[in-house]
């Protein structure tokens, strides 16, 4: 684990049974997920591995919360290819279960990996449940008969995406489960078992997505703040496919960090699975409050690095920049200036954005991201008392009048901060819309260097006060 950052799991998620759904790849397992969960999300589509890394929920079965898992198609694969990665993810995954789901396919009938896979997890001594997805109607339930061959008992027929049988699966898994533990004997073990943090710890977790371009290493990175390997990494480009949330807490504060696939330009996404991937990614930045925006310092700053740092501008999250793969840079110095000058000249909306150098690979500077993290997100969230702030706002005013306007010199009266996450500003006055660009972008660059908004998004709104001896039609 990366020296001084301590990542737990949530109490509040670690105390439940856990349910893990396995199989063989394209027998409709994140289907099944997304039905017992409740709403779509897990990716869905018709062709098979689809899914790679564990995808994990609270799911309320019968009245009792669940952490639920899906997880990547088992297949027969050394350790080394990606099918390999894969299962070895699913097996780690399978090793902690209270419970199993092992999902075949009715239609297909049985196939030698499943009966492979069966035999394994007769072996692990953790109850099983057989379904049998995909038997839509009575031959369908037929077909799922044959599946007592496998030794896992009663054979459960349901079709996840038509929702059969998903009721009486519930009712099963309910039965099935460890007996709940015995309720909190204090207040204080009511308060962690119910918030899954010490009394010290804040509540409300702070929502951090990880994005980035394909291969730049966020999924590296998530692995190295957890301190397990979590994530299915390796050279090839484009191995997360999902968003995939993890929790975590440091510094008495929780934090839930969301690795998303890559995004690639929009021209050369022509795959139908990595347009799903695409919006799943850019559905992470909307509901983030943080967006970590992670480059390969190898290669510099990529136009598209800076697409995706407008996108984030324009959904007005709190950015923090990592320059990855840092142990790989020779001149350091001047590869960091020129990374930054690039930034600085394409992103002056977020200008001053914090950037953090680290290696993920190794753990070196990791440490300095999530404290890096909590700065940035208290700058989004500040709020300038307004007399303080129309203090400034004049000063300006009295510093750089206001320039002529059809022979007519403006008149901005006051300004108020409406709202933080991020700043929102509104200046009151007559004729406001008719103030330049030129002059708007001298007040948000005297609102970031004064009240220490650096690298957040500002927003600059003008209404306009009404003339109360203007003369009123009848």
């Amino acid at each position: 684990m990366v020296k001084n950052l301590r990542a737990v799991a949530l109490l509040s998620t670690s105390d439940l049974p856990i349910v893990v759904i396995a199989g063989c790849p394209n027998v409709g397992k994140s289907t099944l997920f997304n039905r017992l969960v409740g709403r779509k999300q897990a990716l869905v589509a018709d062709i098979p591995g689809v899914t790679r890394d564990r995808k994990e929920s609270i799911a309320l079965i019968r009245g009792r919360n669940i952490r639920l898992i899906d997880t990547a198609g088992l297949e027969e694969s050394a350790v080394e290819p990606l099918s390999g990665r894969m299962r070895a993810s699913s097996e780690s995954a399978l090793r902690k279960a209270d419970l199993i789901l092992f999902c075949i396919d009715a239609r297909a009938g049985i196939t030698p990996a499943d009966a492979h896979f069966a035999q394994w997890i007769r072996k692990q001594n953790c109850p099983v449940l057989l379904v049998a997805n995909k038997a839509e109607g009575a031959r369908g339930s037929a077909f799922a008969m044959e599946a007592y061959a496998l030794g896992l008992g009663k054979p459960l027929a349901v079709s996840a995406e038509h929702g059969e049988g998903i009721t009486d699966l519930m009712w099963e898994i309910a039965d099935s489960l460890p007996k709940e533990p015995p309720k909190y004997q204090t207040d204080k073990d009511k308060a962690i078992l119910e918030t899954g943090v010490e009394e010290d710890a804040q509540i409300t977790p702070l929502r951090v997505a990880l994005v980035g371009r394909p291969n730049a290493g966020k999924s590296t990175l998530l692995n190295t703040l957890l301190g397990e390997e979590r994530m299915i990494t390796g050279p090839e480009p484009g191995l997360t496919r999902d968003s995939i949330t993890v929790p975590l807490q440091y510094n008495h504060r929780t934090f839930e960090i969301v690795d998303t696939a890559g995004l690639r330009r929009k021209a050369r996404i022509d795959d139908s699975l990595e347009k799903m991937s695409t919006s799943a990614s850019i559905e992470a930045i909307k509901m983030a409050e943080v967006v970590v925006l992670v480059l390969d310092a190898t290669l510099g700053v990529h136009d598209q690095d800076l697409q995706i740092a407008r996108l984030i501008e324009r959904e007005g999250r709190a950015c923090v920049i990592v320059l990855n793969k840092w142990d790989l840079v020779k001149n350091r110095s001047e590869t960091r200036k020129a990374m930054i000058d690039r930034l600085s000249l394409s992103l002056a909306q977020i200008r001053g954005v914090p950037v953090v150098a680290l290696s993920a690979f190794t753990g070196d500077a990791v440490h300095k991201l999530l404290p890096t993290v909590q700065e940035t997100w208290d700058i989004w969230n500040k709020r300038i008392p307004t007399g303080e702030l129309n203090r400034w706002f004049h000063e300006m005013i009295k510093r750089h009048p206001l320039p002529l306007v059809e022979g007519k010199r403006l008149k901005l009266r006051y300004m108020t901060q409406v709202k933080a996450r991020p700043p929102t500003f509104v200046i009151f006055g007559t004729r406001v819309e008719q103030i330049p660009e030129d002059y708007k972008r001298y007040l948000t660059n005297g609102l970031r260097e004064v009240f220490n908004l650096q690298g957040v998004p500002i927003r600059l709104q003008l209404r306009a006060t009404k003339n109360p001896y203007a003369s009123s039609s009848v």
